[in-house]
């Protein structure tokens, strides 16, 4: 008769709570890491147990939600636009960098280091309101193709971080975008790409000015950078920002070290997470050579201060959103 009664209490306790909240995930000791963390931390009866105002987690965005290869895509948009500017207008090609740059010219963009990058994005990113710049980004994601996979930028968002982020705010985190990615640009398709909204997206941002034309307030893109989100930069714009230090940090490059460092250094329970690109069949193979997504420290360094090390190829059973 017990036993009885106790099939009949399982068959009636919701089938939700056996599901797999990462089904993308194969087994591996990386995905029970992260579950085990977050059992931990959420369990009300547990001495690793954290409130929901401090569960805070925070996740790089290029090589983290999605893929950054061969170019960050804000680069591909950035000459894209440059482009169809010039076309309509040859005369804002003023440079020989902004002219091989129209002409799709990374190599010459490369050789003239920060200042022709800068020279490209103040061409192509500065002089329109932030609407008038998002509608641009949304149409370019809405029709630009990845020249390698054919698919959208942003169905090249990554299916088991989607997971992850879901599976986060699921159990009570809070969860933000911290990326050296441009801010207004990543605001675009954060939400409905990764379920975060534009006030949790913390990124590299440029001069803005406020004024008014036609009788509206209008707040314009100015050239110039005023804050890069990367590498030490990022711990001060979350401490800036959010106020606290998250509990989980999550990257996948040297640029994101400093982030999870200074996440894992503060007390109680706390996990740093590296996705390292080992998966050249569905993705690309890249680390500690690679001029994007360079990975050194965080494989030297990050087993030692016991961060998760995710290895793509074997830890993932499916990489994109989109395609598959």
């Amino acid at each position: 008769m017990r036993n009885a009664a106790l099939s009949v209490a399982v068959f009636m306790i919701p089938a939700a709570l056996f599901a797999d909240p990462l089904p993308s995930w194969g087994t591996s000791a990386s995905k029970d890491r992260i579950i085990e963390f977050v059992e931990a931390v959420t369990d009300p009866n547990g001495v690793d147990y954290v409130t929901p105002a401090e569960r805070v987690a925070v996740f790089d965005n290029d090589g983290t939600l999605w893929a950054e290869q061969p170019v960050y895509f804000q680069l591909t948009f950035a000459l894209d636009r440059l482009a169809e500017l010039a076309e309509a207008d040859p005369s804002i090609l003023t440079t020989p960098t902004l002219e091989a740059a129209a002409k799709g010219d990374l190599q010459a963009v490369a050789e003239g280091g920060h200042d022709a990058l800068i020279e490209v994005l103040n061409t192509t990113h500065s002089g329109a309101s932030v609407e008038e710049f998002q509608s641009t980004v949304a149409e370019w994601l809405d029709t630009a193709r990845h020249p390698d996979t054919g698919l959208t930028y942003d169905q090249m968002t990554y299916q088991p971080m989607v997971e992850l982020l879901r599976y986060l705010r699921d159990e009570g985190f809070s969860t933000y975008i911290v990326s050296g990615g441009g801010l207004h640009f990543m605001r675009v398709f954060a939400e409905d790409a990764y379920g975060i909204p534009p006030e949790q997206v913390l990124g590299t941002y440029a001069d803005t000015t406020y004024e008014t034309a036609n009788g509206s307030p209008v707040i314009t893109k100015a050239p110039g950078i005023a804050f890069i989100d990367d590498k030490e930069g990022k711990p001060v714009n979350i401490e800036r920002t959010i106020g606290r230090r998250p509990i989980l940090a999550v990257g996948n490059s040297d640029g994101d070290f400093a982030m999870l460092e200074w996440t894992t250094a503060g007390d109680g329970p706390r996990l740093g997470v590296l996705i390292h690109h080992t998966d050249a069949e569905r993705e690309w193979a890249y680390d500690r050579e690679s001029p994007i997504g360079k990975l050194v420290d965080g494989l030297d360094k990050g087993p030692g201060l016991g961060w998760v090390i995710v290895d793509m190829a074997n830890d993932w059973n499916r990489i994109y959103t989109g395609g598959e």
